[in-house]
């Protein structure tokens, strides 16, 4: 579904990704692990064609298309989402409305698909509001991914779904981000894939991820099973990454 090839990329003259390869199957859950400032976000970004993000070599290729060079608006409509960690308010557009505009885009829905969705996420009394104006921490999650099942993407990102959500929350975050990636389905027949940005790896308990990369500094350092990444770098820290890359 997914392919990055040698990604460089600039934020105001400063290079936050480097020759960055990676894959996303269909129907897999990736996940990325590293540390603060270590590029996570930037990656996400990029893919998503957030602006300020500048390609200076690369390519990034969506089900077999070259989307490098789409803005963000023509990503959302080829089928890619994303939840934002610290997304904007949105003042004067009220979360149904957002709602309804996200479903129409796809085929629209009925009123009663739309109120579905919200209950879901428990955001009733948050639905004729502002989006994320007086929002807590764990309401803007819930509100990302509300507008994400409205929008119904075949990639769906999530950077660090687990970071400032309780333990009620997150159990209902986990359940939400298992319907968009399909997880009721075996793996054989999901069609939905998922990049997943997590600090600690706590999300990995209640979503389960296929593979994982670490960055650090702009690189991919290394891939392979989620669990045994997160013991490694438990064990030695990220620097153990990168001192076993120099021992490969």
């Amino acid at each position: 579904m997914l392919e990055i090839h040698d990604l460089t990329v600039m934020v105001q003259n400063r290079r936050v990704l480097q020759n960055v390869e990676m894959h996303v199957s269909n129907g897999e859950t990736v996940a990325l692990f590293g540390p603060n400032g270590s590029g996570k976000t930037s990656l996400l970004s990029t893919i998503m064609g957030v602006p300020g993000y500048r390609v200076e070599r690369g390519n990034i290729i969506f089900k077999g298309e070259d989307i490098t060079g789409l803005a963000i608006d023509e990503r959302a409509r080829l089928g890619i989402g994303m939840a934002f960690q610290r997304p904007p308010v949105v003042r004067g557009v009220k979360l149904m409305d957002m709602m309804r505009i996200c479903m129409d885009r796809r085929g629209g829905a009925g009123e009663i698909d739309v109120r579905r969705c919200i209950e879901k996420l428990n955001l009733g009394e948050f639905q004729d509001r502002d989006i994320n104006l007086g929002f807590s921490g764990g309401e803007i999650k819930r509100s990302e991914l509300v507008q994400l099942l409205a929008q119904d993407p075949d990639f769906v990102m999530f950077d660090e779904p687990d970071s400032g959500v309780d333990l009620v929350s997150i159990h209902l975050v986990a359940k939400v981000i298992n319907e968009l990636l399909e997880k009721e389905k075996s793996a054989g027949r999901r069609t939905k894939a998922g990049l997943i940005i997590s600090h600690a790896g706590h999300i990995l308990d209640y979503v389960n991820a296929d593979r994982a990369y670490v960055i650090m500094g702009g690189n991919l350092y290394c891939s392979g099973n989620p669990r045994d990444l997160l013991e490694d770098i438990k064990v030695k820290g990220y620097e153990g990454c990168i001192s076993c890359q120099r021992q490969n």
